[in-house]
């Protein structure tokens, strides 16, 4: 960690120590997150239509060229294990001759989250479908041949740069200590001339405005490289929310995308609970796209998740039922297909971003 004379650290850091410190962060804690008795829900908490949806669209690609290869899928970051669940148990019911060929990998940093995996996923570990990775693991195991690499809410939790305008003069945002006060305050930076944060900041389409915030995830553009250059033939699915370049920096977003969640509460004060709260940031998918080029990987389309879903078969889930009971299976299924499609404006802030390299699968 680099701490200046001052005793500051950039927000990068800070938001990284908040999120992934092995004792005390957030995502490396044994704290439930998803759900009822978490900080906020996920799509694949909405009646396992998410993880069935998926599995569709990967047994097709599996299919594309009419006979079916063996497929490895690497999920990033899969949490409690919730969306492998899903996705296995389909194809396992109705892809079958594509679940006897298919290789799953988690890569999963956090100690407890890989456990609740291991439980989840046991049916499936025991028939030799599913192994635990770390990303050097993965890295050195290259290049991947006929491989989807998808991640869902990974890429929001990468820890960010934070930047305001002072004018025409970008400042980076630190973090430092108050003694006095007993908090966390910020303070404003110079960027050196060299920084990649420049580099970045000139690829911005717009004029920013003076006091303008603004995040910069560099470590999903390393992401993205190192994806690249692991992958021999394949895809890479981002399912994120957040938006193109132009959104993201738009003069409405004048305080920047930064976002807390604790209990099922927003808000967008980061210092206020550090290591008790979720910490996330929008996606820039232009700056995505643009990185997976230096590495092959090719944006093949961005869709809203209402897009993804509905082209890959969400609809079809729907269910003709004559009966009026409320919780009848039938429509408890069918109230899920309307909640991820409707739901809190997620179908259309998420998106799917979908980036090929090398021959298809």
């Amino acid at each position: 960690m680099k701490m200046s004379s001052e005793q500051a650290i950039s927000f990068r850091e800070y938001m990284e120590l908040c999120l992934y410190h092995p004792d005390y962060g957030y995502y490396c804690s044994d704290k439930e997150k998803v759900g009822k008795k978490g900080d906020f829900y996920t799509s694949t908490s909405i009646g396992g239509l998410f993880g069935e949806v998926l599995a569709q669209y990967m047994a097709g690609q599996a299919r594309i060229n009419g006979s079916i290869k063996r497929l490895t899928c690497v999920e990033w970051g899969g949490g409690n294990g919730g969306l492998a669940k899903q996705l296995l148990d389909e194809l396992k019911l109705n892809y079958s001759d594509v679940y006897e060929r298919i290789h799953y990998i988690s890569v999963e940093i956090s100690p407890h989250h890989q456990s609740l995996q291991a439980t989840s996923l046991l049916e499936h570990e025991a028939a030799g479908r599913v192994r635990w990775m770390s990303e050097e693991q993965w890295l050195a195991g290259g290049p991947w041949t006929d491989t989807i690499v998808f991640s869902n809410e990974f890429v929001d939790a990468l820890p960010v740069h934070r930047i305001q305008m002072l004018k025409d003069e970008p400042m980076e945002i630190w973090v430092e200590w108050e003694e006095t006060k007993a908090c966390f305050q910020e303070k404003l930076v110079a960027i050196h001339a060299e920084s990649p944060l420049r580099k970045y900041l000139q690829h911005i389409p717009v004029q920013l405005h003076h006091r303008q915030r603004l995040e910069i995830n560099l470590e999903a553009l390393h992401w993205i490289s190192r994806i690249g250059h692991a992958l021999g033939n394949g895809q890479l699915l981002s399912i994120d929310y957040g938006d193109c370049a132009e959104e993201i920096v738009a003069e409405h977003r004048m305080n920047g995308t930064l976002m807390c969640y604790q209990n099922h509460t927003a808000a967008d004060n980061p210092y206020a609970a550090p290591g008790l709260q979720d910490l996330t940031a929008h996606v820039n998918f232009t700056a995505l796209a643009e990185a997976g080029l230096d590495v092959g990987l090719e944006a093949e389309i961005l869709l809203t998740q209402k897009q993804f879903l509905v082209s890959n078969g969400l609809l079809d889930k729907l269910q003709n039922t004559s009966s009026t009971d409320p919780f009848s299976p039938a429509a408890r299924r069918n109230r899920a297909v309307r909640q991820l499609l409707l739901s809190d404006q997620m179908s259309e802030l998420f998106k799917v971003l979908v980036q090929k390299k090398g021959e298809p699968l």
